[in-house]
């Protein structure tokens, strides 16, 4: 495995240390290692693809250290070539796919820096892979609709679990974006309950809330008492089994292993996760007659084709076809 030099003077960024050692290959200066840091520290925003780069580059260093590659000059297109076949064997496409961005975009960077004169990465190049449809659990209308009837609401706890999955279904929103409102996120225009995410790459999205989302909402914020609270965060983790709110946001891991609670609760088999309410709330408007372009538009997505992954219409027809095969 790779040596690591540990450098100091580095900074902490939503929880996640760059304080990490840097691995050798990448560090045959001071110079050099300071580039690295600076990569994954300043240039990657979003704290869950520079985690994942950092571990492609580190995966990608300890492989160079057993190929006896310790000199970043050393690395040829040849070389990285091999590295993702390898990956190949044991990764899904999509993971290859990530490694070798990674290392390519971080091999840029250095070239910027003066650190390599040439990016070894940049004519490799990774799998095929052609998505049509999206691999995310959906649950049918009334599937959804047992499972947030199930929840129990006599506690704020019930409260806020059935309004924060609601919040997912009915705005289409991403749980890293849900888990981040504040209070003042949620508020009333034009009679109207709206609410704000703050979706990836700093987008800042607004949409009118459902009906049914307004009434969990509102009854969720009143039995908390955080109204007035407008800083403060909206969905709010509990205080081990004092079932008393903190004023801490909660966690994705936590909101997972809610949702696996409660669809137990409600005796739901598929196997789902924080991503399946943004897919059904998806599904079920266009099922219902809504229009792509504007499912597009409320998803917050860049492209049309990436709504299409969430569009899951289809597995309805195929169900009722395959019930026509009577034997």
């Amino acid at each position: 495995m790779s040596q690591a030099k540990a450098p100091t003077g580095l900074v902490r960024r939503d929880g996640f240390a760059v304080t990490a050692a840097v691995p050798s290959l990448f560090a045959p200066t001071p110079a050099a290692a300071k580039r690295f840091i600076e990569y994954f520290a300043a240039h990657i925003r979003n704290p869950n693809t520079r985690r994942a780069y950092l571990f492609a580059a580190r995966e990608f260093a300890d492989w160079c250290a057993l190929q006896r590659f310790h000199e970043l000059m050393d690395i040829e297109p040849l070389h990285v070539a091999a590295y993702i076949e390898q990956l190949s064997v044991r990764l899904a496409k999509p993971s290859v796919k990530q490694h070798l961005a990674a290392i390519r975009m971080l091999f840029d960077w250095l070239v910027v820096g003066q650190v390599v004169a040439t990016n070894p990465a940049a004519p490799v190049r990774g799998p095929r892979y052609t998505v049509k449809k999206g691999k995310t659990p959906v649950l049918r209308q009334e599937e959804a609709r047992e499972l947030l009837d199930s929840i129990d609401t006599s506690t704020v706890i019930g409260l806020r679990d059935r309004a924060l999955i609601a919040t997912m279904i009915y705005t289409f929103g991403r749980v890293g974006a849900v888990i981040k409102m504040r209070v003042e996120d949620y508020y009333t225009q034009g009679r109207q309950g709206w609410m704000r995410l703050h979706e990836k790459g700093g987008k800042r999205h607004e949409m009118p809330c459902n009906h049914n989302l307004e009434v969990y909402l509102d009854a969720y914020v009143t039995a908390a008492g955080i109204a007035d609270d407008f800083k403060g965060y909206l969905f709010r983790s509990s205080r081990g089994r004092s079932r008393q709110l903190t004023t801490n946001p909660l966690a994705q891991a936590d909101v997972y292993r809610m949702i696996q609670r409660r669809a137990i609760g409600a005796g739901i088999k598929t196997r789902i996760g924080n991503h399946t309410f943004r897919a059904t709330g998806i599904t079920q408007y266009l099922r219902n007659g809504g229009r792509r372009e504007l499912a597009q538009q409320m998803a917050a997505h860049e492209s049309p084709r990436t709504t299409a992954l969430y569009d899951r219409r289809d597995d309805e027809v195929a169900v009722d076809e395959v019930e026509r095969i009577l034997i």
